[in-house]
């Protein structure tokens, strides 16, 4: 690919359409992969910088970490794949494309708060509508996901649902393990 930088932007929104041709917007180029993580570590680094700063001290920097970890966690799992399956040529493209589409989530997330409003305004209940505006979060972010890998590492539909699931099962993990063996220590007598 062109080492260029694409409109990304345009790739957001077409990657969001579930449109193949957004994933051509980012690079596959080490630097179009930093440059498509930088946004998601940046938020994080000052949220964490200000819990810091107001007192919050080592619980602030245990949410970035876990942030982190949930954000690293992707592109590490991803490549082991793409490696085993010889995709290793495509898994910039791929998990550059990954980066860029978690603000496509960002744009779903708003169109289903418009939905539960809709839902709650036609007579159905807050907890009913919020229920299934989340719901169809969830489900479109697992679909969202599986188009990026599918496309963006020319995979066969069912290794694309392979990788889905090694990537979120394996990030929970990863995230939530330092938490429920804290939680195991807390509970153990002294």
């Amino acid at each position: 690919m062109n080492e260029r930088a694409g409109h990304v932007l345009l790739g957001i929104l077409q990657i969001a359409l579930l449109r193949a041709e957004g994933l051509g917007q980012f690079g596959d180029s080490p630097k179009s992969f930093l440059n498509s993580l930088a946004p998601l570590i940046a938020f994080p680094l000052a949220g964490g910088l200000l819990g810091v700063l107001s007192g919050a001290g080592l619980d602030a920097v245990a949410a970035l970490l876990g942030t982190l970890v949930a954000l690293l966690a992707p592109p590490v799992l991803s490549e082991m794949l793409a490696r085993f399956w010889g995709r290793e040529r495509e898994w910039l493209r791929y998990a550059t494309a990954f980066n860029w589409s978690r603000w496509a989530m960002l744009l779903a997330f708003c169109g289903a708060l418009a939905l539960m409003s809709i839902l709650a305004a036609l007579g159905l209940g807050s907890r009913a509508a919020v229920t299934l505006g989340l719901l169809a979060v969830a489900a479109y972010g697992v679909v969202l996901e599986w188009f990026v890998a599918r496309v963006g590492l020319r995979l066969v539909w069912w290794r694309a649902a392979v990788l889905v699931l090694v990537v979120e099962v394996g990030a929970a993990l990863l995230f939530l393990t330092p938490h429920l063996l804290a939680g195991l220590q807390d509970g153990v007598p002294s």
